[in-house]
């Protein structure tokens, strides 16, 4: 099953709106043909172990899968349906369809016609391979994630604003994994203007990736300059999409617009965009994760909205104790433990001495939020 999973890793980012999934046949305890989920439209990997066996599997062999096969024809047929055809006896799953309306059928249909199945070996492992799938297919809503580099104390910059570098290159580099599977990457107005990031995914020995690219400007502070930011000019900047409210103004839009810049206006009575029309939007669109990388004020925003579903956190071994420090989360006012925001199925990852920690945000019943907090425009 772990060769499975480093497989089915291999679809990183190539799979939306699909999940990803590793497949191998072992035979007297030999993995003798393997396949993965290469993208959306192609082969399910059971299919492709199969295919690449070019042969009836032997009678002791033994599909292991990181997913539940499906069980419906879709555009590539049931894979339920091509393990039963090659006669296959015993067949070993990470994890059940998280698709509540299909979740153990596949399981069913194969043991009812004498197929050998087990279920839940690196049930955890698998089930994290595919946050961004097991989100959309659950609820049917894309899943916002977001992202922050911080000290010891939670501060993303020094009292001066330097900010580079908190995290070490080993940490930067996971960052640009993570970019390559997210659909979708979001900053605010003033990370564009401080930074000009470029925010596309740069990994060694791979061509350069770009995400969709969501700026949050509801005055549209970022088109008033003559000189614009490199995400509106350069050679993605057809995959930009400015989030907006009606309080922007028309001629900015236009601006953007004539550069190639897509421009979402989103009905909002203040200047602050609203979250959730965001969420309904990206849905509509067939965007199926977007991850948020700041800054604070935007992460913050997020999260007071409670609209932030997944959250990772990279911690260096820096500490400023400074109060005049800039922190990553602002405007909850807790009084107890019990009415904090939480993580749960955490999991950790070390790159030198830095640390990440990531897991699903979990809000307590009632948050109390700080009335004087700053709104995000």
């Amino acid at each position: 099953m772990r060769r499975a999973l480093e497989l089915a890793r291999r679809g990183w980012g190539a799979t939306h709106p699909n999940p990803m999934v590793g497949a191998v046949i072992v035979e007297r305890d030999q993995i003798v043909t393997e396949g993965w989920h290469k993208r959306d439209g192609g082969p399910h990997a059971e299919r492709v172990a199969l295919a690449n066996l070019g042969r009836a599997p032997a009678a002791d062999a033994t599909l292991y899968v990181t997913l539940e096969p499906c069980s419906t024809p879709g555009r590539t047929g049931a894979c339920t349906e091509a393990i039963l055809a090659s006669g296959l006896r015993r067949v070993v799953v990470g994890t059940v369809d998280p698709n509540p309306a299909h979740a153990g059928r596949g399981l069913e249909i194969l043991r009812a016609a004498g197929v050998e199945v087990r279920s839940g070996v690196l049930e955890s492992e698998c089930k994290d391979l595919n946050l961004i799938f097991n989100h959309w297919i659950v609820r049917g809503t894309p899943l916002l994630a977001a992202k922050a580099a911080v000290t010891l104390d939670g501060k993303i910059a020094s009292r001066s604003g330097d900010s580079q570098w908190i995290t070490n290159e080993l940490a930067r580099a996971d960052v640009h994994r993570w970019r390559r599977l997210f659909p979708g990457i979001a900053v605010g107005a003033q990370t564009v203007l401080t930074d000009n990031p470029s925010l596309t995914s740069r990994r060694s020995g791979e061509p350069e990736w770009c995400p969709w690219r969501f700026v949050f400007d509801g005055h549209l502070r970022t088109v008033v300059d003559r000189a614009m930011p490199r995400i509106y000019t350069d050679e993605h900047h057809a995959r930009t999409i400015v989030v907006t409210t009606q309080h922007g103004g028309l001629g900015y839009v236009r601006k953007l617009e004539r550069l190639g810049v897509t421009v979402w206006t989103l009905e909002s009575s203040t200047p602050q965009v609203s979250f959730s029309a965001f969420r309904q939007r990206c849905a509509a669109e067939g965007i199926f994760g977007v991850c948020f990388e700041g800054g604070a004020q935007l992460l913050s925003g997020l999260l007071r909205a409670r609209e932030t579903d997944y959250l990772f956190i990279y911690r260096a071994p820096i500490l400023l104790a400074d109060e005049r420090a800039p922190g990553v989360f602002r405007g909850l006012r807790p009084d107890k433990l019990a009415q904090a925001v939480r993580l749960a199925d955490t999991r950790h990852e070390v790159f030198g001495d830095d640390e990440l920690l990531r897991g699903r945000v979990v809000y307590p019943e009632k948050i109390l939020i700080d009335e004087i907090a700053p709104g995000l425009g």
